[in-house]
């Protein structure tokens, strides 16, 4: 008995780590982007897959992200529904040959609006909402419905239901939320809560909430179950702050380290990819007869864009081989290029009268703001430059300037007046 007890509680402690385990590997996102960085046509393709849930959410969808180039949203929904119906597997393999014909780089899914009901069993027996039997069940089936999205090699949402107003429903909806983490965890899916966010201040169903101007509004229809316009918007604002998220990780991966291999540069600029010849070739051992000597600074070369190219440099280090004799390694730094509107500047004709005062800005995302200020009308050897005006150091660097004496901020102690005193006779000495 001792022996059985002790297995038992081995198993339910690696049923624990495992799940814990997968939770944290699918919100490790140190190990890259979960979302691929580099989509077809530099554009994700999104599909929203559910059932009443999932229209609304994608309506909220297409107002978050209207004016975003990055993502291209579906017109409609792909239908998913009945989980728990008993025609499921039918539905489901329809559901998986419908997404393999499908491409997505990210897939939204928001499904249960009509899965608490009870289950019949294969003897007709009927089956609890939320009993054990239930709940294994319905993660069995929620396993098929993932491994169908799975096949996209997609970045995945999946959203939980919200509360609701009848209490027996929220807490099945609860129940539900549960299973639907744990197995979007193991999965490697993100699970995006939508229950927390429309409850009120003490944790209970309220129709009414603020929206995302903070507005007081009504978030949910009277059905106690769907939501209005403005729940749907705030609906996809959980959404679309994981999805912003990952977009940026995913950008911040696409920056490649100095100039990369071949295959890293064929991904990011194809057109000027080196192109290496097959082993087969001719190319491929064809040495040429002298090869060219290369500077140790190339010249700039213009872009279409007006950009010019960067100056790369090549250092040469001495380093002792695994044959213990010394080598010479040759390591060239690439720069990037130089922005057309810098050499504008940089490069502009000056007047023949005094230069203005430089004011240089970094303004985010690599760039730099150059500009030249320069007052109006011939100046004058005693006149001050812009930045030593005393309203620019006052008003703009913040500095205290030197009070004039009898001025309001003159708080220099006075000395004492001594014309005044009488100086007494010392007295006679004797």
């Amino acid at each position: 008995m001792i022996r059985r007890l002790a297995s038992i509680g081995i198993a339910v402690i690696a049923a624990v780590l495992l799940g814990w385990a997968g939770a944290r590997a699918a919100d490790d996102d140190t190990g890259g982007s979960f979302l691929n960085p580099f989509p077809e046509g530099e554009v994700y393709k999104v599909l929203v897959v559910g059932d009443d849930f999932a229209d609304g959410l994608l309506s909220g969808l297409a107002e978050s992200f209207g004016n975003d180039s990055r993502l291209e949203l579906p017109k409609q929904t792909n239908p998913l529904s009945g989980i728990m119906s008993s025609k499921f597997d039918d539905k489901a393999d329809e559901f998986a040959q419908a997404m393999a014909s499908e491409k997505a780089d990210i897939v939204v899914v928001m499904v249960g609006d009509s899965d608490r009901v009870t289950l019949r069993t294969s003897k007709n027996r009927r089956v609890a909402v939320m009993s054990p039997e239930w709940r294994t069940e319905y993660a069995r089936r929620l396993d098929k419905v993932m491994k169908a999205v799975k096949i996209k090699n997609a970045g995945v949402y999946w959203v939980g239901l919200p509360n609701l107003s009848r209490p027996i429903a929220n807490d099945q909806a609860q129940g539900m939320n549960e299973v639907i983490r744990e197995r979007a965890y193991q999965n490697g899916f993100r699970y995006i809560d939508a229950f927390a966010g429309f409850t009120d201040e003490s944790g209970s169903y309220s129709a009414y909430g603020p929206d995302l101007a903070g507005k007081i509004r009504v978030l949910r229809q009277g059905d106690g179950v769907h939501f209005t316009d403005a729940g749907n918007a705030k609906l996809a604002h959980f959404v679309e702050k994981e999805m912003r998220r990952d977009l940026n990780k995913a950008k911040a991966d696409r920056s490649i380290p100095l100039a990369g291999n071949e295959a890293e540069q064929a991904l990011i600029n194809p057109e000027n990819a080196v192109k290496s010849p097959a082993p087969s070739s001719p190319a491929a051992t064809e040495k040429p007869a002298q090869e060219e000597k290369k500077t140790l600074i190339s010249a700039p070369v213009a872009d279409p864009s007006g950009d010019v190219a960067a100056d790369n440099g090549k250092i040469s280090m001495s380093v002792t081989g695994n044959n213990g004799r010394p080598e010479t390694v040759s390591l060239e730094i690439v720069r990037p290029p130089i922005p057309a509107s810098v050499v504008a500047l940089m490069t502009r004709r000056q007047a023949s009268g005094q230069m203005g005062d430089q004011l240089v800005d970094q303004i985010g995302d690599g760039l730099t703001l150059m500009n030249s200020v320069t007052p109006s009308g011939q100046k004058g050897p005693g006149k001050l430059s812009p930045s030593q005006a005393p309203y620019f150091r006052l008003l703009v660097k913040g500095e205290r300037l030197q009070p004039k004496p009898g001025r309001a901020d003159d708080f220099t102690w006075q000395k004492p007046d001594t014309s005044s005193l009488v100086r007494r006779p010392s007295a006679p000495r004797g």
